[in-house]
């Protein structure tokens, strides 16, 4: 399945937006690994890790988002895929929300130990004219990515444009810190504070990673309650309104709903008990009440699975 074709960048679409994020974090995480190793730096070399880690996980959240787009429509090739996956793509949409926050935090972990062996080891030292001249050019293009895909997805609403958005902050803050630290060893060169240089590039490391740790927790809570499919209130109270109301006009028993969320699908499940002895209505009634509870639950969407029931069995709706 090719990812790339006419419009593949097209700032106005989720894939675009990602497309051109992927190309973006893969030369920004290329610069980084070589100015790293050019200045000695760890902290530099984290930040090309860290970026082709994220260059992985949008790459794969691009190729989510458009599973989820073929299976929503109707050809030939929506027609394969539902044969395998019936239930759609959404579960795969937390999973990689969670995998990629969960990695962030892992090789955070990993470099906040190396720092804190190189403090304890007596420090690093570093070539800080390549170092600062990384620092500034990440801030600009950083900052100007962070703030571009921020405002694409003011009319798409992605969540993993949102989550992309996020490590472009996370990744121009890093570089605001590189540069606070290697303009600092550089001012303190030549005086008495000199032996402080080392300890720099580890520390700003230690601090960095601390923050990185932090950044994706509500993302990875975020997927990890969808893949357990924990009710949002919010969308439960919402049916639970509706339900009642069509239960109170149309003389049902009672109802039952299941309701779980996962990633941008919401999973609706509405089950009515009616009495045994109401009158037989035909099949386009019970039609017609399911479009009358559809338009109450809120616009159709390719991405809202709504079941509908009507049953006198109350063991049906358990």
């Amino acid at each position: 399945m090719s990812l790339l074709r006419p419009g593949s960048f097209d700032p106005t679409t989720e894939q675009g937006v990602l497309r051109l994020s992927i190309a973006a974090s893969l030369a920004m995480a290329a610069a980084a690994v070589a100015f790293g190793l050019l200045a000695n730096s760890s902290l530099i070399i984290f930040d090309g890790i860290y970026g082709l880690i994220d260059v992985v996980m949008t790459w794969l959240s691009l190729l989510v988002v458009r599973l989820i787009s073929l299976s929503t429509h109707v050809d030939t090739l929506q027609s394969r895929l539902n044969q395998r996956f019936t239930m759609g793509f959404w579960h795969l949409e937390p999973i990689v929300l969670g995998v990629s926050g969960t990695l962030m935090i892992g090789a955070a972990l990993y470099a906040a130990v190396n720092a804190v062996d190189a403090l304890m080891s007596g420090g690093r030292e570093i070539a800080l004219g390549p170092a600062i001249l990384f620092a500034v050019i990440s801030i600009v293009a950083e900052t100007g990515l962070a703030l571009f895909v921020r405002r694409a997805n003011r009319s798409i609403g992605s969540d993993f444009i949102a989550l992309d958005a996020k490590n472009w902050v996370v990744a121009a803050s890093m570089s605001a810190a590189y540069l606070v630290a290697f303009v600092g060893g550089y001012v303190l060169g030549g005086t008495e504070w000199a032996w402080l240089v080392p300890y720099i590039d580890p520390a700003i490391l230690l601090v960095v990673c601390l923050f990185v740790v932090v950044a994706p927790l509500g993302t990875v809570r975020q997927a990890l309650s969808d893949i357990l499919l924990i009710t949002p209130l919010d969308l439960q109270a919402h049916v639970d309104a509706v339900a009642r109301d069509i239960v109170a006009r149309h003389g049902f028993l009672e109802y039952r709903s299941y309701v779980a969320k996962v990633g941008r699908g919401e999973q609706i499940e509405l089950f009515f008990v009616a009495r045994a002895d109401d009158p037989p209505r035909p099949l386009i009634e019970w039609d017609r009440l399911r479009d009358e509870i559809g338009e109450a639950l809120g616009e159709e969407s390719p991405d809202r699975w709504l079941t509908i029931m009507f049953t006198t069995d109350r063991e049906w709706a358990i």
